[in-house]
C-alpha cells in the first residue's frame, strides 16, 4: 500500500543565526510556514523581526543555518531570486514615485520580469479587481491616497505567481474599515493556497486573522500560539515578560481652560504635493488629551509644521497661546512660552542620528538650564539625559551612544522623555508609539498621562486609532485637510471616527 503524499512545508527555516558586530540579530531560529497559512512574526522592537523578513527576502544572507522552500534547501541570493521562487515582500515605509503611474512604478519595481507596460497594465487591472483592491493603472501616484498607494505594493507582488507574501505593519496606515477590506484579500490569497507572513504590533488584528504566530524575543523564539486561542494580553505576556507594564485603559476627564486655540487656520502647502489647510478650529484644553485621527497625507504635516512654528502661518490670529496670538513666533519663541514637540520623523528631526544622547538632550533641552551665558554645562546635560535613559528606561550603553545605534523604540521612548521632562504647558506629539513594541507604548502612554494629570494640554496627531481611543480624552479626525467635528472619545466609536477619517463628515463652524 503506497503512503500517503505529505505536503512539506511553503517555507522551513533551520537554525538561521545572523550576528551583526555587538549584536545577535537572529540566533538559532526555526520557523514553518505551511502553505495557505496566515502566520504573524511578533515581537518587541530589536527582537529580530525584521533581520528574519531580510533573510527570507534576500537582503540579507544569515551566518548560519538552513532555509528550505517546498521542502527543498535553497540559498535565496536576492529579491530578484526571491521573486522567481513567488516571494513577495510589502515593506511598512512605500518606496513610490510620486510623479509617476501606478504601471510605470510597479515596471520599476519588477525590473526585466514587467514586460511591455501595455500587457502590464492589464495584469494590474485583472489582479486589482479579482481581490477586490481596485486600481487604475494609469493614475499618478500622488493622486493617490494612502490605503491606495498600499494597494499598489500589494498588486506589484500579485502580478506574478505568489507563493508567499511578507507583510510588515500593513495597517498601521490604514482606516478600520480599508484594515476590513485588506483582511478580505489576505483571506483569499489564502484560499487559494499562498501563505501570508504578517508581522504587526495591533494583536487583536493579529487574533482575527492569523491561524498561527510565532513570538520573538531577544533574537530568539521565544513561543508558538494559536492566536485565536489566545488573549492579548497572553500573547504579549510572551513578547515582554511577566516584568514589563502593558497597556490598560486610563480615566478620561474633562479638560479646563483652553491652552492651545486654533482659529481658521487656512494655509496653502508649498509641497505640490502636500495638502492645503482649510479653516481648521480647535481648542486643546489644559489638563487633557486631544487626539486627531487620520491617514497620512491628509495635512497631518501642514498643520504640525504650522503649530510646531517651522511653518509661518498668515494669519498670525489663527493660532493663540492664554498670553495672545503666536502664529509670528519661531519654535524658540513657542517653547519659551511652553510648548514641547515631538515630531514625526524620529531620525532627523527628533534627534541627530550621529550626535549622542547627550547632545540630543541638549537640542530641546537648552532652555531649561543647560545653557549659560552662551556656554553649556556639559554636567548639567549629561545629568539631564542620564535623567531620561534612567526614568523612561532607555536601552542604551550610556548617555555618550549615537542617537543611530537605538531601536525605534527606544530612541522614541528617549525624544518622549526629553520633552516632558522639561515639564511643558504644551505638549503635541506626532505618532508618539509609531512603530514601537506594546512595551515601549505603555511606558510612552503612562508617561504622557502622568503629564495631563499635572496640567499640560496634549494634542497627539496619529494614524494609530486604536492607541487614540486609549488615550484621548477628546478625539476628531482630519481628511484633505479638513478637520471634522470633535467630540468626548466615550460619545463617539471606532468606526464614526473610521468615517470622519474617509471625509464623511461636516465640518464644524469655525
Amino acid at each position: 500500500m503506497a503512503e500517503p503524499h505529505i505536503t512539506p512545508p511553503r517555507l522551513t527555516l533551520r537554525g538561521i543565526t545572523k550576528i551583526y558586530p555587538g549584536c545577535v540579530a537572529n540566533d538559532s531560529i526555526d520557523l514553518n510556514i505551511e502553505p495557505a497559512e496566515i502566520h504573524a512574526l511578533l515581537g518587541e522592537n530589536g527582537a529580530g523581526k525584521s533581520t528574519l523578513m531580510k533573510v527570507i527576502y534576500g537582503l540579507v544572507r544569515p551566518d548560519q543555518g538552513e532555509v528550505l522552500w517546498d521542502g527543498l534547501p535553497i540559498d535565496i541570493k536576492d529579491p530578484a531570486h526571491a521573486r522567481k521562487l513567488g516571494i513577495g515582500m510589502v515593506f511598512q515605509h512605500f518606496s513610490l514615485f510620486e510623479t509617476l503611474t501606478v504601471t510605470e512604478n510597479i515596471a520599476l519595481a519588477l525590473g526585466d520580469e514587467a514586460g511591455d507596460l501595455e500587457s502590464l497594465a492589464e495584469r494590474i487591472r485583472d489582479v486589482s479587481q479579482k481581490y477586490g483592491m481596485a486600481l487604475n493603472p494609469d493614475r499618478e501616484v500622488h493622486t493617490l491616497s494612502v490605503g491606495e498607494r498600499q494597494r499598489v505594493e500589494i498588486v506589484r507582488c500579485l502580478v506574478q505567481p505568489i507563493k508567499l507574501l511578507i507583510l510588515d505593519e500593513p495597517t498601521s496606515v490604514l482606516t478600520p474599515q480599508e484594515v476590513e477590506t485588506l483582511f478580505v484579500t489576505l483571506r483569499q490569497l489564502a484560499r487559494e493556497g499562498c501563505s501570508i507572513l504578517f508581522i504587526s504590533h495591533k494583536l487583536n488584528e493579529v487574533r482575527a486573522l492569523c491561524h498561527k504566530a510565532t513570538i520573538l524575543r531577544a533574537g530568539k523564539v521565544s513561543g508558538e500560539c494559536l492566536p485565536e486561542q489566545e488573549s492579548s494580553e497572553s500573547i504579549a505576556r510572551m513578547m515582554v515578560g511577566d516584568e514589563t507594564a502593558i497597556s490598560t485603559d486610563y480615566p478620561k476627564v474633562d479638560g479646563k481652560a483652553p491652552f492651545l486655540q486654533v482659529r481658521g487656520l487656512t494655509r496653502t502647502s508649498e509641497d505640490p504635493f502636500g495638502v492645503d489647510l482649510q479653516g481648521i478650529s480647535f481648542d486643546v484644553r489644559c489638563g487633557e488629551i486631544l487626539g486627531i485621527a487620520g491617514v497620512a497625507g491628509n495635512g497631518q504635516e501642514e498643520l504640525l509644521g504650522a503649530l510646531s512654528g517651522e511653518d509661518q502661518v498668515e494669519n498670525h490670529d489663527a493660532i493663540h497661546f492664554p498670553e495672545g496670538p503666536v502664529g509670528n513666533f519661531s519654535p524658540r519663541e513657542r517653547r519659551a512660552a511652553g510648548m514641547a514637540f515631538v515630531p514625526e520623523e524620529r531620525l532627523g528631526r527628533g534627534a541627530v542620528p550621529d550626535m549622542s544622547l547627550k547632545d540630543n538632550a541638549l537640542l530641546t533641552g537648552f532652555l531649561s538650564g543647560l545653557v549659560s551665558r552662551g556656554l553649556i554645562a556639559h554636567g548639567k546635560t549629561r545629568h539631564f539625559a542620564e535623567q531620561i535613559i534612567e526614568r523612561y528606561r532607555v536601552k542604551t550603553p550610556s548617555s555618550e551612544t549615537h542617537a543611530a545605534s537605538l531601536s525605534g523604540g527606544n530612541l522614541q521612548k528617549f525624544i518622549i522623555g526629553r520633552e516632558i521632562m522639561q515639564n511643558p504647558r504644551l505638549l503635541i506629539a506626532a505618532h508618539p508609539t509609531w512603530g514601537v513594541d506594546i512595551g515601549a507604548a505603555t511606558a510612552i502612554h503612562k508617561a504622557l498621562i502622568e503629564l495631563r494629570d499635572k496640567g499640560a494640554a496634549i494634542l497627539v496627531v496619529s494614524e494609530d486609532i486604536d492607541e487614540l481611543f486609549q488615550i484621548s480624552d477628546r478625539i476628531g479626525a482630519l481628511c484633505h485637510g479638513r478637520l471634522s467635528p470633535i467630540k468626548p472619545t466615550p460619545e463617539t466609536s471606532i468606526n464614526e471616527v473610521g468615517r470622519w477619517m474617509a471625509g464623511e463628515f461636516q465640518s464644524p463652524a469655525a
